[in-house]
Parts: C-alpha cells; sequence; structure tokens
C-alpha cells in the first residue's frame, strides 16, 4: 500500500512537469524585471554608467545598428557626436556598434574603434562589446576571402581566354600544316 502511494506522487510529479520547481518561478521574475527595465530606460546613446540600463541600451543599440539601413547609422552617428557624455570611449564604442553594420570601409573603421576602445569598458559590458567585434573581424574575414576568391576567378578567366587564343591559334597552324601536306 506504501509503495503504491510513493509511486502514485512520484507520477503526479512527473506529470506535473518542472513548473512547480522554485527555480522555474526565479526565471520568470527576471524575465519580467529585464522587460521592465528594459521599458525604464531612456533608449539614448548608451553611456558606461553602471545602472540598470547599462546592458539593454547597448544591447537595443547594437540591434539597432543591425537593422537600421544607411540613413538610420548617419542619423545615429550624428546623434552619437552631439550625446553629451562624459565618456569619450563610451561615444567611441557607440560609433564603433554603429559602423559595424555599414560598409566595408566602415566596417574596418569600427574595427579600429573596438580595439582601443574595449578596455575601458566596463566589465560587464566586455564580453557583449568582444562578441561584437569577433563578429565584425568574422565578416570582415569573410569579406577579404571572397575578394581574394573573385581576384583568383578573375586571374583564372583571363588565362583560359589567353589558352584558348593559343589554342585557336595552334589549330589554325595545324590547319594550315595539313592543307600544305595534301597539296601536290
Amino acid at each position: 500500500m506504501k509503495t503504491r502511494f510513493l509511486f502514485t506522487c512520484a507520477a503526479a510529479l512527473w506529470l506535473a512537469g518542472c513548473e512547480f520547481l522554485p527555480e522555474q518561478g526565479r526565471t520568470e521574475a527576471n524575465e519580467e524585471e529585464m522587460v521592465a527595465v528594459a521599458t525604464d530606460c531612456p533608449g539614448a546613446v548608451p553611456t558606461f554608467e553602471e545602472d540598470a540600463c547599462l546592458l539593454p541600451e547597448w544591447i537595443a543599440l547594437g540591434l539597432a545598428s543591425q537593422r537600421g539601413d544607411g540613413d538610420w547609422r548617419s542619423a545615429k552617428l550624428t546623434e552619437v557626436e552631439q550625446a553629451l557624455i562624459d565618456s569619450e570611449d563610451a561615444r567611441h564604442l557607440a560609433r564603433a556598434i554603429t559602423l559595424s553594420w555599414g560598409s566595408e570601409r566602415q566596417w574596418s573603421q569600427a574595427a579600429e574603434l573596438f580595439e582601443t576602445h574595449l578596455r575601458a569598458a566596463p566589465e560587464t559590458l566586455q564580453p557583449l562589446l568582444r562578441y561584437w567585434r569577433n563578429e565584425l573581424e568574422g565578416r570582415r574575414a569573410m569579406a577579404g576571402q571572397l575578394s581574394r576568391s573573385q581576384s583568383a576567378l578573375a586571374a583564372q578567366r583571363e588565362e583560359n581566354e589567353q589558352l584558348a587564343e593559343k589554342l585557336e591559334a595552334l589549330t589554325a597552324i595545324e590547319q594550315n600544316i595539313n592543307l600544305r601536306q595534301q597539296s601536290p
């Protein structure tokens, strides 16, 4: 009888799933807090101020930069330059994030800004900035590889054209020789 009761309790817990475990409730509370913090943040140019808005503001800038077009990027760069931020490093990193989704020329500028100013960022922000820098470097490497591949392909096409011309010339010479041999 006792084992049957224990078995029934175990089956009920198994069927109920994990929703009654305390860890689940804590995760939902953390998500709600993050949403509340994100809506309370001003959303302007992010700073290095260590508060609840530090990560949400930088993440928002990164996502907006990724989604924005050239006009948005130009407006944001102007906003970054005019923003009243105490830290020049924060201004340069905000500029780097904005440029990192622009043209390939802007990628180079962004990489230089990341390299120069990343160490000045708060410890809590550095992993995110490193991730973005590494992602940018990956795109730059792929763009370089694509450029080299395109150059190699163009060189191969040119070589093929030259070989085709030589083959035509050799074919003409061979036909000329064959015609001479057939003539008495």
